[in-house]
């Protein structure tokens, strides 16, 4: 087994404990001004040839990188569901449907108030983000949906949102809520 010096020890070292890749700079600063840096990489570098891991230079920043060859043994592609609460599914459509839309316009539409949560995971899912503020009275914080949102759903643009038909004949909306409106609807034909 080859023996390495204590520079190299101290760069590998610095490289290993750095949280992001180095600059040749931020290396000396860890080890000292001392060490030829550039000779200690060309060894690290030869050292880690052929391993599981190897020494790397990407945008004069240095750094250990799994092996190109064996990336595909450590990817792990879980799906994990979402599941979300009524309160945000309804406050997701309503953003989809409406956005720009403030809280308090999410709220008169649902009839009932969100909790910040609701908000805050829907954000946290990436789906929706804050899209500025309202120029009225209190400057409200408005709310629109990502492009994650529109990749999540397969859709290309929000018009391509399903309407009010395609919700009906898909099943998705309550039949009693239908039937109210249908009834409504009759009722105000009466009427005129």
């Amino acid at each position: 087994m080859t023996e390495i010096s204590d520079d190299v020890r101290a760069v590998e070292a610095a490289l290993f404990a750095a949280e992001e890749a180095l600059t040749l700079n931020d290396i000396a600063q860890a080890v000292g001004e001392d060490v030829d840096v550039r000779a200690a990489l060309e060894e690290l570098t030869g050292h880690y040839a052929g391993r599981g891991i190897g020494l790397v230079e990407r945008g004069k920043r240095w750094h250990f990188e799994t092996a190109p060859d064996l990336a595909h043994v450590l990817r792990r592609e879980r799906e994990e569901p979402r599941k979300l609460s009524r309160a945000a599914t309804e406050t997701l459509a309503i953003i989809a449907y409406h956005e720009p839309v403030s809280r308090a316009e999410i709220e008169s539409i649902r009839g009932v108030q969100i909790s910040k949560g609701t908000l805050d995971v829907l954000m946290e899912a990436g789906w929706v983000r804050p899209a500025g503020r309202r120029e009225t009275p209190g400057r409200p914080l408005i709310y629109a949906t990502t492009p994650v949102f529109l990749s999540h759903f397969g859709l290309e643009t929000r018009r391509d949102l399903p309407g009010l038909d395609d919700l009906k004949a898909a099943g998705l909306l309550d039949p009693v809520d239908t039937a109210l409106e249908e009834l409504e609807l009759e009722s105000a034909e009466q009427d005129d």
